[in-house]
C-alpha cells in the first residue's frame, strides 16, 4: 500500500501519513522506497501482530467480564491496548480460557504461530437464497452491531443472504452451508 492509498483509507492528510512512515521506517518496522508501497518488517510483523493480539484480547475481555456490548469495545481497547502490561495480558488470556477469537469472530494471535482465518465468503456476495454460519462480523459500524444484537444475530448464526438488509451483509462473512 502507498503512504496516499492509507491515508485515504484512514482518513488522514497524506503528509501526516508520510511523517509517520518515516518514523516507522528509522524504528525499523517497515520499508518504503519513495512513490512505492510501504512494507512491514519482519519486525514489524512481530509488533504488529502483538498489538492485535493485545486488542482482540481486550475486546473479549471487556465483553465477557465488564459486560460490554460488541459495539462499544473498539475504542476502549484502543486505549487499553497500550496501558496493559504483558504481565496483566497474560493473566487476562489465561482468566478467558485462552480464547481463539475476539467478539466478531476475528483469529487472536499467538506468539510465534501464523493467523489462521477461518474459510469464509462476503454474505453480500451470496444469491438471496444461500446462507451459512457467520464467522465473522466487522466492528466498523457500531449501529450494524447494535441492529444484529438486536435481532438476535451473532457469531456462529445461521443466515441466509436475504435474511439481512444489503447494509448489514457487507459486514458480515459465513462459512457457506454444504448445500449453496
Amino acid at each position: 500500500m502507498t503512504p496516499s492509498q492509507l491515508a485515504a483509507r484512514l482518513g488522514l492528510a497524506p503528509s501526516s501519513v508520510t511523517e509517520m512512515v518515516k518514523k516507522l521506517a528509522a524504528q525499523g518496522l517497515v520499508v518504503h522506497a519513495r512513490y512505492g508501497a510501504i512494507e512491514l518488517t519482519a519486525r514489524g510483523r512481530e509488533e504488529a501482530l502483538r498489538m492485535v493480539r493485545r486488542h482482540r484480547l481486550i475486546e473479549t475481555w471487556l465483553t465477557r467480564q465488564f459486560g460490554y456490548g460488541w459495539d462499544e469495545v473498539h475504542d476502549e481497547a484502543e486505549v487499553l491496548e497500550h496501558a496493559l502490561s504483558d504481565r496483566l495480558l497474560e493473566a487476562i488470556d489465561e482468566q478467558l480460557g485462552r480464547p481463539e477469537r475476539d467478539p466478531h469472530g476475528d483469529p487472536i494471535p499467538r506468539a510465534g504461530e501464523p493467523v489462521e482465518l477461518p474459510e469464509a465468503v462476503p454474505l453480500a456476495s451470496l444469491a438471496p437464497e444461500e446462507g451459512g454460519t457467520i464467522v465473522r462480523i466487522s466492528d466498523r459500524d457500531p449501529a450494524v452491531l447494535r441492529a444484529l444484537d438486536e435481532a438476535g444475530v451473532g457469531l456462529d448464526s445461521r443466515v441466509r443472504r436475504g435474511d439481512l438488509s444489503d447494509h448489514a451483509a457487507q459486514y458480515i462473512w459465513v462459512r457457506r452451508d454444504p448445500s449453496s
